[in-house]
């Protein structure tokens, strides 16, 4: 029987990955960040890195390791994201499965508990994140529309299923992020 509770995020941002701040990290005692690629950082079919998720990467990796895991085969676009940002990768992680994820963890020599799985899907990095006992963190899509359909979807299946996103039992995190540098 499958455990529902996979599918339930420990933090739902409320925002994009560009919303998630060093004092967010440190009051969940994150040590450690694997960041899912497509729709979390860059929209899928752009390998362009925008300016401002250049500096939330530059200021976020002072204090806290960061690795990119994509299930994304292209070699080329995820390694040129990964070469912009001057980050570690790994592609081709098949998420849900939890391969990937530690060898990432191992690389970060840190406890499991400590590394935070951030990603826009449910049924991929939440999923996968919490197969592994990390702390989970959904934000929403990078996407430049208002529509996200593919979480949306997975949302509502979750929700059918029994998982609730009620502010009351999760912890909502929503900041207005400046874009001055």
């Amino acid at each position: 029987m499958f455990n529902i509770k996979l599918l339930q995020p420990d933090l739902i941002l409320g925002d994009t990955v560009l919303g998630l701040t060093q004092e967010v990290l440190d009051q969940y005692k994150i040590k450690g960040l694997i960041l899912d690629v497509d729709e979390t950082l860059v929209p899928l079919k752009k390998s362009s890195v925008s300016e401002e998720l250049i500096y939330w990467i530059n200021h976020i990796k002072i204090r806290t390791p960061i690795w990119l895991v994509s299930n994304n085969l292209s070699k080329n676009r995820i390694s040129y994201i990964a070469d912009t940002l001057d980050l570690p990768y790994l592609l081709g992680a098949v998420k849900p499965s939890r391969r990937k994820l530690r060898k990432a963890i191992s690389a970060m020599n840190l406890p499991v508990t400590q590394v935070a799985m951030v990603g826009d899907r449910l049924f991929t990095d939440v999923l996968a994140g919490n197969r592994l006992g990390m702390f989970t963190i959904l934000v929403n899509p990078i996407i430049t529309s208002k529509s996200h359909p593919i979480q949306d979807l997975e949302v509502w299946i979750s929700q059918k299923l029994g998982v609730s996103f009620t502010s009351s039992e999760y912890k909502f995190v929503k900041k207005t992020r400046k874009t001055n540098h």
